[in-house]
């Protein structure tokens, strides 16, 4: 994983094109580089994330920001019921105790570097009027 200016970026080898293929993740909007080395890598994702900005800024759309730090978890009664009764024994609150377990499992599971969905999509040479949000 990469990281600029709060955005994460992904990458895979895509044998295709005979470099490295990526994408910024956490947003809806499609944005993506490539590259053949780390340093071109990290180069051509931060200028995709200024090409994106400046899109968002150019078309008056607030640009997305990844993750807030909060979301809303659905579950049944039973499992709520239950990790309320964990956290209550851990001494948390059954936000800290949720954070924690997530941080363990995230942690422990260490998802590969570039684990994303295979997409058709290639970054173009740099035209201001092809570039996309």
């Amino acid at each position: 994983m990469m990281e600029y200016k709060g955005y994460t970026g992904v990458v895979e080898f895509d044998p295709s094109i005979d470099a490295f293929h990526g994408r910024i993740v956490g947003l809806q909007d499609l944005v993506t580089f490539q590259g053949r080395s780390l340093e071109e890598l990290r180069r051509e994702m931060a200028e995709s994330v200024e090409d994106y900005l400046e899109l968002c800024a150019e078309i008056g759309k607030e640009p997305e920001r990844a993750y807030r730090g909060e979301f809303l978890v659905r579950t049944t009664p039973e499992l709520h019921r239950a990790a309320a009764i964990q956290a209550e024994a851990a001494g948390m609150s059954l936000n800290a105790w949720v954070e924690e377990t997530l941080s363990s499992v995230v942690r422990e599971k260490n998802p590969p570097y570039g684990a994303f969905p295979r997409t058709t999509t290639q970054r173009r040479p740099r035209k201001k009027k092809d570039r996309q949000g």
